[in-house]
């Protein structure tokens, strides 16, 4: 029970994520089904949804949106501020901050993770990791949207009688850009609205809130 109310957060974000995929599978396969029966096709199961392109597709077209704002709000506080902001480090403390603060090299404590101790390429590595990873998983959703994409597009357009595309034509269209950018901008209008409501508004409890007594222009203090 300990380990549980230990990771309690990730364990519930983990079990609605597998919710909402369910959930998304089986409406999904339903709306599919819907659309292959009004083209006088023959509907599928829903695991023959879950493995085709359209579901392939509209997963990864929203994970790859969501890992493209993690990167870039990982990547931008680092040199961007925002004052009156938890979200934000202080005006005047953009970079990378000193060894010293870092905990890194011959500032490193006792416990601190081996290669923060080190120097050279591991230290870069592992400094800039979170963001490595957060923008290796945005390419490689990009790249399975794209995909995937081009594998529906393609059977829509066979269905209509038409000659299928090759992906260079598929990641220069309309209709995948259109995919891409619908999602992106709602991404990103949800960082801009946390990083501005949380000067002004407040949250008791919550480390992504200032507390509630604390001014509004109090920058980089959580509750």
């Amino acid at each position: 029970m300990r380990r549980i109310k230990d990771n309690a957060l990730s364990l519930a974000f983990l079990v609605m994520f597998l919710l909402a995929l369910a959930g998304q599978a089986w409406a999904g396969a339903t709306h599919y089904n819907e659309e292959q029966l009004v083209n006088g096709l023959q509907a599928v199961s829903v695991w023959k949804y879950v493995t085709s392109s359209s579901f392939a597709v509209d997963v990864a077209e929203n994970w790859q949106s969501e890992y493209l704002q993690f990167l870039l709000f990982i990547t931008l506080t680092v040199w961007l501020v925002q004052k009156g902001s938890p979200e934000s480090k202080q005006p005047g403390e953009e970079g990378p901050e000193p060894d010293r603060e870092q905990l890194v090299g011959e500032h490193a404590e006792k416990d601190s993770p081996r290669w923060a101790r080190v120097r050279g390429l591991r230290l870069w590595v592992y400094s800039n990791s979170l963001g490595l990873v957060m923008g290796a998983i945005f390419v490689l959703s990009w790249l399975a949207q794209s995909v995937a994409g081009l594998a529906a597009y393609n059977s829509e357009r066979i269905t209509d009688l038409r000659d299928p595309v090759n992906w260079s034509w598929y990641v220069t269209s309309s209709e995948f850009w259109d995919r891409s950018l619908q999602n992106w901008q709602s991404e990103l209008l949800a960082v801009l609205s946390m990083v501005v409501l949380s000067i002004y508004l407040r949250q008791r409890g919550s480390p992504e809130s200032k507390p509630v007594g604390a001014p509004h222009h109090a920058t980089s203090v959580e509750g």
